[in-house]
């Protein structure tokens, strides 16, 4: 026992010895690598994303689809340059460094560590890719970067989120396109229950067909139901957008379009029928009032009771 606790501070002592003889320019080398290896991957990142803005959908999906790949190959590059040196430099006292490159995971940066590890699965696995249309936690919108650390997203109010890597492995991940140029979208307009169904749902059909956002092929068709509900009946459509970016100016085009048509052959929207409740104060107002003139009434027929009285005993 003796002896394996000298052994292990003689490799403390080896280890401490190693990391004093590291020259300074070694430290700069190994940062310059890391820096060099982000630049060209942001400059790797740029120009494919504007190259693949010159090409149609279908292009610039596939384009986008192998950033994620073509950055991890950099880091896997620049990172293998540096584990080089430090085999180089720390030798058998590499499993010492390792145990407490561990225990500096484990306490100090396990949430970068599990983000890193999450980017790795994102890149390979592929529960989505640069171009889909996502939902993620609380977050919605277009995967615009998959990175080392976060994913961005582009949320349709315009704002960019950034997303832990991470997150994968406790948020279920929904794609609305997973990769293709195309995508659902799902279009609801309720009416009232006495209104004419058959030709609301005609007028329905001919105001999304006749949409300049429509795709319509034997892959994507369009499928329009109706459903019947206490007080309003909902239509729905179920039809893809050619550009996952139209799909609120589709959604949009669809209401309004539709909406006119539906006023001019008298389909109303539901009507909300809200039972009048008097505020609070006025509840209390009312119930002064109604206990004032109780107790008014009770006064008046003692006033009364009381002048009878007298009356009796005068004639007395």
């Amino acid at each position: 026992m003796v002896n394996g606790e000298g052994a292990v501070e003689t490799g403390r002592e080896q280890l401490l010895e190693s990391i004093r003889s590291i020259e300074m320019q070694t430290l700069i080398d190994m940062v310059l690598i890391l820096f060099a290896a982000y630049i060209l991957g942001r400059i790797v990142t740029i120009a494919l994303s504007k190259f693949s803005e010159k090409m149609s959908r279908s292009g610039s999906v596939k384009v986008k689809m192998i950033i994620p790949a073509i950055k991890f190959g950099i880091y896997i590059i620049a990172f293998f340059y540096i584990l080089r040196e430090i085999f180089s430099m720390f030798g058998p006292e590499l499993f010492l460094l390792t145990g407490l490159v561990g225990a500096a995971i484990g306490f100090g940066v396990k949430d970068l560590f599990a983000d890193f590890v999450g980017g790795v699965v994102v890149t390979f696995e592929r529960p989505y890719q640069v171009g889909d249309k996502i939902t993620i936690g609380n977050y919605y919108g277009e995967v615009t970067d998959i990175g080392l650390r976060a994913t961005k997203l582009v949320t349709p109010d315009d704002d960019t989120v950034t997303v832990p890597n991470s997150l994968i492995f406790s948020e279920a991940v929904a794609s609305g396109n997973y990769g293709e140029s195309e995508m659902m979208v799902v279009i609801d307009l309720y009416i009232a229950s006495e209104s004419d169904v058959e030709t609301a749902m005609k007028i329905f059909r001919e105001v999304v067909v006749s949409s300049r956002y429509v795709y319509i092929s034997r892959s994507s068709p369009i499928t329009l139901l109706h459903k019947a509900l206490p007080f309003y009946t909902r239509l729905r459509a179920r039809t893809y957008v050619n550009d996952l970016r139209d799909e609120f100016e589709f959604e949009s085009d669809v209401h309004t379009r539709a909406w006119i048509e539906f006023q001019k052959n008298g389909i109303r929207a539901p009507q909300l029928h809200i039972l009048s409740i008097p505020p609070i104060e006025e509840e209390r107002e009312s119930s002064d009032t109604n206990q004032r003139n109780v107790r008014l009434n009770r006064r008046n027929r003692g006033d009364s009771e009381f002048d009878t009285g007298s009356q009796r005993n005068s004639e007395l």
